[in-house]
């Protein structure tokens, strides 16, 4: 009993003894771990250090060579992707020397392209030394694996969405900030066109210059010239139709344009909206030959260097969005209006502004973008000149048409004759004549007629002579009536009266005249009757003796008659002296003193 307590004691402290030892030993091999690790680090270091001895001699003298080709091109990578965010500070605002920040910027476009090019080459250039130390075996396993994952991942770089991005996003960056000037160029030098009054009639309206200056539209196209390499023209082209429209729009709305949305159905009669065609022709002149000639100018020199059909088709979206064609069919809503003689001269008067803006039209809008306006407007010339053609050949129609109406029944001139007989001397006066004949003229060749001045001057006679009978016509219907009524007779109180005041006024003066204090007679013709037997012979054997000697003795008497009495058989002679006194004496006391009309 005693003795195997005795054992149990001895195990125990065998197995203390064991245990100390144990975590004596656990602590030592902990201790050691790290040491470890770094041994077999060292010792793979080692390895990749030892194998190149290793290595078959031919195959390190050849990698050398097969390593340099390699690293050279991607050091002269790395070296050009330093210098690209070197670039930065200087590409942080074109505002403050556009110039400069142009020529920064095509240093970072051009070593964008170089990464570009070389980055792919580089990196094939890496992975092919990789495969030539794995298949050669110059180097370890752990060390190619490390150099196959770097080259991997720079493969999926540079053909992933990140091979734009080699620069950190700078160039898309700075491209921005270029178009952000482009567009402040446009915004802080341009101002809306405004139309002012002549200051003398038929003077042109003066007008704003140029909407750009010179040194900004070279700025602009030295932008362009940066913008257009980066794939952003359309961008450019964007933002300046849009500004550009908004400001023509803005000239235009300062014109009070209201009335260029009105629709047939909104007016009875085109009398009633004749100033708003009148200011038609003047705002459509005004629109064309400067607004939109500007814009016209304004696209070519900003854009010329892009092709013709860029700036063209700028300046055909510019048009278009500032709304030109509410001026055409504001001209073909008058023509749908009803017909009556005014509408004939407005008719004319929009074809006179068409007429005159005719080579403006077809410099500015004769291209294939400007399809709709080319359409709308010869459509509008259209009607225009067979609505103008039709009212006119209806006149003597409507003239005749008046004869039926009654005349005023206070025996005045009825108002619709003063009304025609002015209209006609409008249509026979300048402004309005050569227009007329053109318009028939054209109207008529489409019917494979002819047309001239004298027919138009033909048919305004008819219509004078419409005019004659109908006064004609209406002085019958007051004849009637005249005769019966008190009216005569009260005018008879005024004949003697009215016919004492002229014989004084006009005749009165002659007998003094013809008297001995003034004997013109007496004085003319004793001269003249000495004066022919002399010298009248020398030129009467000439065929031209009418050349020389105007009258006879004897005609120059009939026409000293012919003063003081009416032409007849019975009195073709004249006794001066005999009606020099019955003038004095049987009328001059009665001329004297007219009595009043009481």
């Amino acid at each position: 009993m005693d003795r195997g307590i005795e054992h149990l004691i001895s195990a125990r402290k065998l197995l203390k003894t064991n245990m100390a030892k144990s975590k004596a030993l656990g602590l030592s091999i902990e201790k050691s771990g790290p040491r470890l690790i770094e041994i077999s680090q060292r010792l793979r270091s080692l390895d990749v250090a030892i194998r190149p001895i290793r290595a078959d001699r031919e195959s390190l003298n050849a990698v050398c060579g097969h390593i340099d080709r390699a690293v050279v091109p991607a050091a002269a990578v790395l070296n050009v992707f330093d210098a690209i965010h070197g670039l930065e500070k200087s590409l942080s605002d074109p505002q403050t020397y556009l110039p400069a920040y142009l020529s920064v910027l095509k240093r970072l476009e051009e070593a964008m392209k170089f990464l570009g090019d070389n980055c792919g080459m580089a990196i094939q250039w890496l992975g092919d030394i990789v495969e030539y130390l794995e298949d050669h075996m110059v180097a370890d396993q752990w060390f190619i694996s490390g150099l196959k994952k770097a080259i991997d991942g720079l493969r999926e770089r540079e053909l992933g969405e990140e091979k734009g991005c080699l620069d950190g996003g700078l160039l898309e960056i700075s491209l921005q900030r270029l178009e952000h000037e482009f567009l402040r160029l446009l915004t802080e030098n341009s101002v809306p066109l405004a139309m002012s009054s002549p200051a003398l009639p038929g003077q042109q309206a003066c007008l704003a210059p140029s909407p750009l200056p010179v040194t900004v539209i070279q700025k602009l196209q030295s932008i362009l010239g940066r913008l257009i390499p980066n794939n952003r023209l359309e961008k450019c082209v964007s933002i300046y139709i849009e500004f550009r429209s908004l400001n023509v729009r803005a000239s235009l709305q300062a014109l009070n344009l209201d009335y260029l949305e009105i629709s047939a159905s909104e007016f009875t009669t085109v009398a009633s909206i004749e100033t708003y065609i009148s200011q038609w022709g003047k705002h459509l002149e005004f629109a064309v030959k400067h607004l939109f000639e500007t814009e016209y100018e304004l696209c070519n020199d900003v854009f010329e260097k892009m092709g013709i059909d860029v700036w063209k088709g700028c300046f055909a979206k510019i048009t278009a969005q500032a709304g030109f064609l509410a001026f055409l069919q504001f001209g073909k809503t008058v023509t749908e209006g009803k017909k009556d003689p005014i509408k004939l001269l407005k008719l004319l008067d929009i074809f006179t502004s068409l007429n005159n803006l005719r080579k403006d039209f077809n410099r500015l809008f004769r291209d294939s973008p400007f399809a709709d306006i080319q359409n709308l407007t010869r459509d509008l010339i259209r009607r225009v000149i067979e609505g103008a053609s039709e009212i006119f050949w209806e006149l003597l129609v409507q003239f005749e048409l008046q004869r039926q109406t009654p005349p005023p029944p206070d025996c005045s001139v009825p108002k619709v004759v003063s009304f025609l007989t002015d209209y006609c001397n409008k249509l026979l006066r300048d402004d309005y004549k050569p227009v007329l004949v053109k318009v028939l003229c054209i109207e008529q060749s489409w019917k494979k007629r002819t047309f001239h001045e004298r027919i138009l001057i033909s048919e305004i006679l008819k219509l004078f002579r419409a005019i004659e009978l109908n006064l004609e016509t209406w002085s019958k219907s007051y004849l009637g009536a005249l005769l019966s009524d008190s009216w005569l007779r009260e005018q008879e109180q005024y004949k003697d009266y009215y016919s004492s005041m002229f014989l004084r006024d006009s005749w009165f003066k002659l007998p003094p005249l013809l008297s001995r204090e003034g004997p013109i007679y007496f004085s003319v013709v004793p001269v003249y009757r000495s004066y022919m037997p002399n010298y009248g012979p020398l030129v009467e054997p000439e065929q031209s003796v009418g050349k020389y000697a105007k009258f006879t003795v004897q005609s120059l008497e009939n026409n000293f008659g012919s003063l003081f009495h009416q032409k007849s058989a019975k009195n073709a002679g004249f006794d001066a002296r005999k009606s020099s006194q019955k003038l004095k004496n049987g009328r001059i006391a009665h001329l004297q003193s007219p009595t009043p009309l009481q």
